[in-house]
């Protein structure tokens, strides 16, 4: 009877154990999705000039990616839509600039990001994420020039030699880029695995 007794102790022990693992797990899942939304705030905001850096130094490639990798597949299209508004915002009101056919591209870039991020979901080891970054910086160099070029008569010849003038002149904005591209993705890619590890050394530190 005693052992009876002890074995049913045991199974409600494991039990309870298995659940508060699966509810630890749920817990820190939203809380990466919640992370998938805030980086794409940060990068709107920086996107925006709100806060200062750089030039084409940003987190939004790293946002978009991150989203793609770790946010909600039902919400895929949320970034693309808000950092498209961004842009809406920027050029009506900051540069007082009309409106091309190139914008469509860059949200076409946008929403390239959001898929190339969720190949990532299985593959969020170093050198796949930072090659997904590099394949943003690169990409978007190679399309926003070459639009640029299409779309804006009255700053680029029609000429090889002007489709290469317009590559030139985005060299500084590409190097720029390229490292804040990989910054950022590393750091976000590594915020939740940071936060777990924390996590982990607090339970640890409670359990003794």
């Amino acid at each position: 009877m005693r052992a009876f007794t002890i074995g049913c102790e045991n199974e409600t022990r494991s039990r309870a154990a298995t659940a508060r693992i699966r509810y630890n797990h749920s817990l820190q899942e939203r809380e990466v999705t919640m992370l998938a939304y805030l980086f794409v705030i940060l990068a709107i905001v920086v996107h925006l000039r709100f806060i200062a850096l750089p030039f084409a130094f940003t987190p939004v490639t790293g946002s978009l990616l991150f989203f793609g990798a770790r946010g909600s597949r039902k919400y895929m299209w949320v970034p693309v839509v808000l950092l498209a508004a961004s842009d809406v915002i920027l050029t009506r009101y900051v540069y007082v600039s009309r409106f091309s056919w190139d914008h469509l591209v860059t949200w076409a870039w946008y929403a390239a990001m959001v898929w190339l991020g969720t190949r990532l979901r299985d593959h969020q080891r170093p050198l796949p994420v930072l090659g997904a970054a590099l394949a943003g910086s690169v990409s978007f160099f190679v399309i926003s020039n070459f639009a640029a070029w299409a779309a804006w008569s009255d700053m680029y010849p029609k000429t090889f030699a002007g489709l290469m003038t317009a590559y030139a002149a985005g060299i500084p904005f590409f190097r720029r880029a390229l490292e804040g591209d990989l910054l950022f993705t590393a750091l976000m890619f590594a915020t939740p695995v940071a936060l777990h590890m924390l996590s982990g050394a607090n339970e640890r530190r409670a359990a003794v």
